[in-house]
């Protein structure tokens, strides 16, 4: 009857929820790494801007260049940071990768002064680099407001363009990055 479809709905509105998240995850991480091996395919820079709460633009040579593609993250999901993330890049639990503090939801260009915290310029070569030419690692954010669990992130280092995705778990007590 209608009461057992009223429970299935409800059982399974934190499954949707967490389908959100998988969702957006994998969509920034597919953008990411479609700007860097198309920069290395078509011999140019590719910009990935991201913009909050949940957008990101691709495009050739520079901010407002002709636009590869745009990615919309589910209207649940935003870049940002939950409270109760690790924060400390030395002290066990601690960021993904150790880059940052988790100070921001978008932390790109870490250990540059003056560059970006939300552009990332992919070379022909594979390296990521930032607006003035500097080795752009970093990493960013995701998640579901209000719920510390579905946070994830993707970390990147510059030097090779390699990225990394990250799951946030709570281990013997405490929330733990666990790469994915």
């Amino acid at each position: 009857g209608f009461t057992g479809v009223a429970f299935s709905t409800w059982a399974l509105l934190p499954v949707l929820k967490q389908q959100d998240v998988t969702t957006a995850y994998n969509a920034t991480l597919t953008t990411l790494r479609r700007a860097h091996d198309q920069s290395a395919a078509d011999m140019r820079v590719y910009v990935v801007h991201f913009a909050t709460p949940g957008t990101i633009t691709v495009t050739q040579n520079a901010l407002g260049g002709p636009l590869l593609l745009t990615t919309v993250l589910p209207p649940d999901v935003t870049f940002h940071v939950e409270p109760g993330v690790p924060t400390s890049n030395t002290t066990a639990p601690t960021t993904p990768d150790g880059l940052g503090t988790a100070a921001n939801a978008l932390d790109f260009d870490q250990g540059v002064p003056g560059g970006s915290i939300t552009d990332v310029y992919f070379q022909p070569d594979g390296t990521a680099l930032d607006l003035n030419g500097n080795v752009n690692n970093g990493v960013l954010y995701l998640g579901q407001v209000g719920n510390l669990y579905s946070s994830r992130s993707i970390t990147l280092w510059g030097t090779t363009g390699r990225l990394r995705g990250w799951r946030l778990y709570l281990q013997s007590g405490q929330a733990k990055w666990n790469q994915q």
